[in-house]
Formats: C-alpha cells, structure tokens, sequence
C-alpha cells in the first residue's frame, strides 16, 4: 500500500485528514486515502499518501490552507523515517 519512498501524512482528527483529501483532490494532486500504516500512531485512523514528484505541490496546499499534518513519514525499507522540520 505505502511504496519505497512514498509520504505519508498524519493529521490529528478524521475532520482534518478528510478535509485535506478534498482539498487535495481539488487541485488534482496525486494522493490517497489509506488507512494509517501500523508503524506510525495515528489517531483518526486514515493518512494521505503521496509521491515525491508531488510533495511541493501537496505541501505547499497544506500549508496555504493551515492544514499541515501532526506527523509526516516518508517509507525507507521497512520502517517509515519522521522528517523533521518539514512543517
């Protein structure tokens, strides 16, 4: 489900996870609702994952929009690395 290298955004309420779906979707980024990957706590449940071609443009959304997530991971093998500072 989470591919080598993919993101994946961690929001602090299901409100604002599926308010950053749609707000996502809207400007045609390349994301997806998954259930959040076990590795990583989540507590509503659900992460948007995304590529690296589209990370600026995903993050650059959020940001404008004053929905950056709790957490952000980004896969490397078999665990999922936190980037820091990225907020």
């Amino acid at each position: 489900m989470v591919n080598e290298g993919d993101y994946v955004a961690i929001f602090n309420s299901i409100h604002r996870v599926m308010e950053a779906e749609k707000l996502l979707k809207g400007k045609k980024l390349k994301i997806l609702l998954i259930p959040a990957p076990r590795a990583v706590a989540a507590d509503c449940g659900l992460a948007i994952r995304y590529a690296e071609e589209v990370r600026s443009g995903v993050e650059a959304a959020l940001l404008e929009s004053g929905l950056m997530p709790h957490d952000l991971y980004r896969k490397s093998g078999d665990a999922f690395e936190k980037i820091e500072g990225d907020k």
